[in-house]
This record gives C-alpha cells, structure tokens and sequence, in this order.
C-alpha cells in the first residue's frame, strides 16, 4: 500500500509548488509561514526517494533519505532477521499509551534499538520488514479506538493524542533528524485488500492529527497500514484491541545505529 502524504503537509502551508524532473522524478517544496521549506521527492512511481527541511538561510537538513541502499542488500525490499532478543521489560518494548505515564511515553520515542542494529536500512526496507522494526520498542495508542469500517477519530478521542504528541515534539526538538512510523491496524473482519486500506488512512488520520492540533511537524512523520498481518489479540471476529494504531521511532533503522549528527551551524549547507 502506497499512499500520497502531501495532503499533511498542506496545513497552514503558505505555497506549494511542484515541478517534474527530467528523469520523472516529482519535487514537491512546501514553503511555510516563515519562509522554510519541506521538499519532498518522488520516484515516477510515487514512491518517496527523498525529504529535506531547509530553514530561511537555506541550511538543509535530511529529514528522510530513501535512495540508499546498503551493499549487504539483496533483492527487493524484504529483510528476514532473526527475532531480537528483548532484554527490557516487555511492557517497556511495547508499550500501551492508555496506562503509560507522559515519561515513559517519552523514553520510549527516544530509545534505542533492542538489538544492535548491523546496517543502514532504507525507508521502504523498514516499512516492509517486521523482523527490521521489531528492533524498536513501541507504543500502541489503545487511547485511540475506531468503529468497524472506519478510520475517523472523534472529537472526545482527539485531546488523548496529546501526551504522544508532546513526546513526538520534545524529541524532535532534541533531533530535528527524527523519523517516527505510524503504523495502522486492522482486525480480521472484511477482506484482506480493503483491511490494507483502512489500516492505512487509520495511520494518515493519526499522522494528520498530530500535525493539525498538536503541531508534530509532518516531515518528521510517515505512515504506513499493515491491514490484519499484526494481530494483537489472535481472533477472526470484531476486534477492538486490533483496530489500533502504533507509533516506533525509526531513526536508528535509517541511519545504522549512528549518533545522530547535530544540525550544520549557520551558513554551512551539507553536501548534497
């Protein structure tokens, strides 16, 4: 499932503009209030290649870099690993936002992978490998519940995002270089095609959320659904508990484990 995220990135824009590349690329710049800019590039095929966030100065940062791929790749996408061995409590690996306090929230979107992580992923290989982002503790927002068929949060939901909200920004903040996943889910009710669907604007309703209320910057977000492949609770019926959605830090995925580098000082742009 492949979706277009330009429409979160549309709020409170002051401009958009897009242009195609003479090898059929999409470069999509969003010029915000104070004059920054989010660009956003894109294979023929929709598929993201590249995002960058450049201030007033035209300093740039790379937000999201999904034109590498590592030597150790083979073919398409799909990495098989083995299971990580969890060594913190399980409670602490995947955490349930409903019972988790605002510090544990945070410590989550800042910790580190479980497991050493032995190469620089791609985006899409992270998106499409669980044995990949199992490396990363996460947090189910069971605050957050939809209706069968449906991936609209109502209004008495909408104020239970602010704690995550408030952990996205402290460790943007933090590391203006963060990427977060958010990821949907479905039960198994329906078929398999439209499950992929749904699960997928569950994710981009969250991810706008985020954005449009509490003010997450977009390009520190991507989304992706899984459909009905993840179960929580392992039942062919109604499931509230896996109509859910996931938030999982996956800065250490993108950049192999390495610090993350702090923005270039003023005046000095980094390579290109």
């Amino acid at each position: 499932m492949r979706h277009d995220e330009l429409e979160r990135f549309r709020y409170g824009a002051r401009d958009i503009r897009v242009m195609r590349e003479d090898r059929g690329e999409t470069r999509t710049v969003v010029i915000r209030p104070d004059g920054s800019q989010i660009v956003t590039i894109t294979a023929p095929d929709g598929r993201l290649l590249r995002r960058i966030r450049r201030d007033i100065g035209g300093r740039e940062i790379i937000i999201i870099d999904n034109t590498y791929r590592d030597p150790q790749a083979v073919g398409g996408f799909y990495v098989d690993l083995p299971p990580p061995e969890i060594r913190i409590p399980y409670n602490r690996y995947i955490v349930d936002a409903e019972e988790a306090p605002p510090d544990v929230i945070y410590d989550t979107l800042v910790a580190p992978p479980v497991e050493r992580v032995q190469r620089r992923y791609s985006l899409d290989e992270v998106r499409y490998s669980p044995s990949v982002r199992q490396l990363m503790p996460s947090i189910d927002l069971n605050t957050i519940t939809f209706e069968t068929g449906s991936w609209e949060i109502g209004p008495d939901q909408v104020a239970k995002l602010q704690v995550i909200a408030d952990g996205l920004n402290q460790a943007i903040q933090r590391n203006p270089r963060e990427v977060f996943l958010i990821e949907g889910h479905t039960d198994a009710v329906g078929n398999e095609t439209d499950n992929l669907s749904l699960s997928d604007r569950r994710a981009e309703s969250v991810a706008t959320l985020l954005t449009q209320q509490f003010g997450v910057p977009a390009e520190n977000l991507t989304s992706q659904g899984y459909g009905e492949q993840y179960l929580k609770e392992q039942t062919q019926g109604p499931s509230r508990i896996n109509r859910r959605v996931t938030v999982r830090r996956i800065t250490p995925l993108l950049n192999g484990g390495q610090a993350a580098l702090p923005p270039p000082p003023p005046g000095i742009a980094p390579p290109r």
